[in-house]
């Protein structure tokens, strides 16, 4: 049946469209932290529909409230007044830490994106953005303009001029030998020396954790000091929380707030988990930044009354269960049981990540040289041993990506360490 599907699959969907697996998987029903195939196989998730699963899979107070709504209206459009949007707004705007703060819904995080961009450009009347290298924001034409990781950038044209600045990886590149101080001195002396060649930057757009990229972050601080550097200039600051918002990385709520004693980002932007898998994305910023275009504007799907119901169902449910503080602590544990596999594998260079967003970066044992089909074969063996896991990195696909639904319990951890041991020490 799975075959059949497959071949269905690739008589009507774009070749480009990415599958996992040698034998690729139909997922058809979740409970919690777990998801069963069409074959009746049952896997501990780890990858959350690319952590987009946030609480858990068939999470009671959300397919409650997504019924109770769709019994009532799915969706009206924004020129309708719509109570869960506002309410939903209310809410990101309260947690956000952005005074003032507007906000408006799209439906993935890709637009997201893209409107923050609109937003910037508009506002700072320019067009060129700074990005991170070995970064990634979505798939739209502007989006894949700004992403510095060729692997997902298709195409060179972009209605922006990007320039690329040092300081989302910490431990490649030119800097990576320095310690965090000295490295966040020269991420900041060479972003002011591009500066000092080029005209006026709209905004610096950052995932303060890379996800496609593998789990990679700079220093805490870095940003902090990159913001004093903008706000001089103008230069507006842009939060990519797509995969690190919502309390993900344990720390801290926003991926930004290790990075903010400059105060928060102009713009953040926001999408996946909040939704726990329903298409929620969506944009904050200050109202003198929202406000700022002199053209009308709507959102078709973006803020429909069925999502936006899901969304506020799973907040509540976040914030009532601490499931931040569970990330802390869960995953705290995770990483330190993992980096103690990795001792004893050769071919992992490093584990790390903040809460329940973990890499594990795969090498050729004794060098810093990419392994991605070694990734591959941990992936098919976690599989067989009921884990799924996803895959990412920079330099090639070399990156375990490891993001549980954020309430994930101690044994499940545990369960889903041994797993991956077996599949690392299988290699």
């Amino acid at each position: 049946m799975t075959k059949d599907l497959y071949a269905r699959h690739r008589s009507v969907l774009p070749d480009w469209l990415a599958l996992y697996y040698e034998d690729p998987l139909e997922i058809t029903h979740g409970e919690g932290r777990h998801v069963w195939d069409s074959a009746g196989n049952k896997y501990l998730d780890f990858f959350g529909g690319i952590l987009t699963t946030m609480t858990a899979h068939a999470l009671p107070e959300v397919t409650k409230a997504v019924s109770e709504q769709a019994g009532r209206i799915i969706h009206s459009s924004t020129l309708y007044l719509n109570r869960p949007m506002v309410e939903l707004a209310e809410r990101i705007a309260h947690v956000s830490g952005i005074p003032d703060a507007r906000v408006f819904f799209t439906t993935s995080g890709t637009e997201a994106n893209d409107t923050a961009l609109l937003l910037a450009t508009a506002h700072r009347r320019s067009n060129t953005i700074l990005a991170m290298r070995n970064s990634y924001h979505g798939r739209s034409f502007s989006s894949v303009g700004i992403t510095g990781n060729r692997g997902w950038s298709p195409t060179s044209l972009s209605p922006l001029q990007t320039l690329y600045v040092h300081g989302g990886v910490r431990t490649r590149g030119p800097y990576a030998h320095l310690d965090d101080r000295d490295f966040i001195d020269a991420c900041v002396a060479d972003l002011l020396d591009l500066l000092g060649h080029t005209r006026p930057p709209a905004a610096l757009i950052a995932e303060p954790v890379q996800g496609v990229g593998g789990f990679t972050s700079p220093p805490d601080g870095l940003y902090a000091a990159f913001r004093e550097v903008l706000h001089e200039r103008g230069i507006l600051w842009i939060a990519d929380e797509v995969q690190t918002g919502w309390g993900r990385t344990g720390d801290h709520f926003w991926g930004w707030q290790a990075h903010g004693r400059s105060g928060p980002p102009d713009i953040v932007t926001f999408a996946k988990g909040i939704g726990n898998g329903m298409s929620v994305g969506g944009v904050i910023a200050r109202a003198e930044i929202m406000n700022c275009l002199d053209a009308n504007s709507i959102s078709t799907f973006g803020g429909t009354q069925v999502t936006m119901a899901a969304g506020l169902a799973n907040l509540n449910h976040l914030l009532e269960h601490d499931l931040q503080g569970n990330a802390r602590r869960v995953g705290g544990l995770l990483i330190e049981r993992l980096r103690a596999v990795a001792a004893q594998v050769p071919h992992v260079r490093e584990v790390r990540g903040r809460g329940l967003m973990i890499g594990v970066e795969l090498t050729r044992p004794g060098t810093d040289e990419a392994a991605p089909e070694v990734a591959s074969a941990v992936l098919e063996e976690a599989r067989a041993g009921g884990l799924l896991v996803g895959k990412g990195g920079g330099h090639s696909t070399s990156v375990l990506r490891i993001a549980p639904p954020m309430s994930l319990t101690v044994a499940e951890a545990e369960e889903g360490a041994a797993i991956l041991e077996r599949a690392l020490r299988s290699i």
